[in-house]
């Protein structure tokens, strides 16, 4: 098989259990449903503290949602005593890697396009003219996202406690997304310079080509040990 080819069928393949079981979307929208609301409710009454707060909110919600569905790339496979079934393909793991990455990368984008109305509707979230950008964001911080939340599943998948490290080796890394995420949409909303938002894209794009190059060679190694 082509490269492009195993990448394809090994997303597709997820996105298709995804969709016949949904088990695993359905908890990761409603807990970050719920992640909205606690936020929203800490933060208080006040309508201009919510609309401030709200870049920070829906990037708090994809984070962490983001470990949940991390969990679930290489955790179909593991329950299933499929893992070494799937590592003996005849492939490049590499392009096992960026198959496992392209589905939970559109699981992200599913989650982020349902997220980020519901936080416009409930805190207000207005991109108005400059929704392209904000759609670049989201695009490019999910990545970063995906890309992170992938490698390390694929670390923890034969420990014990997998479902603990994974959240420890997970956050302290994607801090400059989460970071430059909550910043371009923050300037987004609130009319900033264009010229901030492209340095802090910028950012986004240098850290996924970085973290995609650096992931994709290290995976084989990383999955063998």
């Amino acid at each position: 098989m082509s490269p492009w080819n195993t990448i394809w069928t090994v997303a597709l393949k997820d996105w298709r259990l995804e969709w016949r079981s949904r088990d695993s979307l359905t908890a990761t929208v409603f807990f970050a449903g719920l992640v909205l609301l606690i936020l929203g409710f800490a933060l208080g009454p006040s309508r201009q503290r919510l609309q401030q707060a709200a870049p920070g909110i829906l990037w708090t919600a994809l984070a962490f949602s983001s470990v949940l569905a991390a969990q679930r790339s290489f955790g179909s496979e593991q329950e299933a005593g499929a893992l070494e079934a799937l590592t003996l393909y005849p492939v490049a793991h590499e392009w096992i890697y960026l198959g496992k990455l392209l589905g939970n990368y559109g699981q992200l984008l599913v989650l982020g396009a349902l997220l980020t109305p519901l936080c416009d509707l409930l805190f207000g979230l207005p991109a108005g003219p400059r929704w392209p950008e904000l759609l670049l964001t989201l695009l490019l911080g999910l990545l970063g996202l995906s890309v992170i939340g992938c490698f390390y599943a694929a670390v923890t998948t034969q420990l014990r406690a997998r479902e603990a490290l994974l959240p420890v080796l997970i956050f302290p890394v994607v801090v400059p997304v989460i970071l430059a995420s909550v910043k371009a949409t923050s300037l987004l909303t609130t009319g900033g310079l264009g010229s901030e938002v492209r340095s802090w894209l910028g950012l986004l794009v240098v850290f996924d080509l970085i973290y995609l190059v650096c992931a994709t060679l290290i995976f084989p190694y990383a999955l063998e040990g």
